[in-house]
């Protein structure tokens, strides 16, 4: 039976985990992120007192933890031999794997990545696929090398995505669609021969890491192209609409309308609310306003005593 060791964190760290125990390959190790990210008295405090989700998910299934500071640590590489390693599954991690640590298995260290490769390289694939109103996405099941998501391909499944995903709900299905594929990947490592594929470079896209200003909303683009925006990121992070030189966040947005366009106007408002209309005419309304760092009072005074109709949202 194939010796498999799992690292990662979240979402796809559980469901890779519970597609190769239901498919009979229990690990022999994991390795979650967290042992990186925190000091190991911190964690040691921490797990016992408030563990988290990837901690009470390890200790529900009775898996053997490693112990190491990092993927690329003589501790860590010495326990994969200890092991026994055959694959090493990747499934979701913050570091760059050494060539070291990726020739430690026996067969292969295999990342698991949430795009069709060699598309949408590089972190968060859930919420750039959207915010580009591309129709589909998938998962990529590729050896690992010394780059990021470069590798080539074992295995590839698409995923439709629909009109009203948010980056959660997208990393929902991808890390459900990992958890199934990797069985499967499994037992045709056992019974037959794949033949990795190379990526084609020249059809590859890479997106960097989402910055601050990618978060604050252009009410010069249509209502639709705002609306992806809002779905792409949530729920990691809050998108700012911008008056003067405060910037609105909110919970609660819609399509309500369509009027003679001009862009960024404000065109009503209430203590709760504000309607702006985007560059295509539509208007755009956001509810459950509160104001980046100040309490909902200043809030409210602030939209009492600052808004006004024709105001632009820039």
């Amino acid at each position: 039976m194939t010796k498999v060791v799992v690292v990662g964190y979240g979402q796809m760290f559980a469901n890779i985990i519970s597609g190769c125990i239901s498919s009979g390959y229990n690990p022999v190790g994991v390795f979650r992120y967290e042992k990186v990210k925190y000091n190991k008295f911190f964690l040691k405090t921490k797990d016992i007192i408030l563990p988290g989700k990837d901690k009470s998910f390890i200790s529900g299934y009775g898996l053997y933890e490693i112990n190491a500071n990092s993927v690329n640590s003589e501790k860590f590489r010495k326990e994969l031999i200890r092991l026994n390693t055959d694959i090493v599954f990747i499934a979701s991690w913050g570091e760059k794997f050494s060539k070291k640590t990726i020739d430690v298995p026996k067969i292969a260290t295999i990342n698991c990545h949430p795009s069709l490769l060699p598309k949408y390289r590089g972190p968060n694939p859930y919420a750039q696929v959207i915010l580009n109103n591309e129709k589909s996405t998938g998962v990529s099941f590729h050896l690992a090398d010394e780059n990021y998501d470069t590798g080539a391909i074992l295995m590839q499944k698409e995923i439709a995505i629909k009109p009203d995903d948010t980056g959660e709900s997208l990393k929902s299905r991808c890390s459900k669609t990992a958890g199934q594929m990797v069985g499967e990947l499994l037992l045709q490592m056992e019974s037959q021969m794949i033949v990795p594929v190379n990526q084609k470079n020249e059809l590859a896209s890479y997106q960097p890491q989402i910055s601050e200003k990618d978060l604050l909303l252009n009410f010069e683009h249509t209502a639709e192209s705002i609306d992806r925006r809002i779905r792409a990121f949530t729920p990691w992070f809050k998108c700012y609409i911008p008056h003067k030189n405060v910037f609105f966040t909110f919970n609660k947005h819609e399509i309500i309308g369509e009027t003679s366009p001009k862009a960024a106007m404000l065109v009503d408002y209430d203590k709760n609310s504000i309607s702006v209309i985007c560059g295509n005419g539509k208007i755009m309304k956001f509810s459950d306003l509160k104001i980046y760092k100040h309490s909902k009072l200043f809030t409210n005074l602030y939209m009492k005593n600052s808004l006004k109709i024709g105001d632009i949202m820039e």
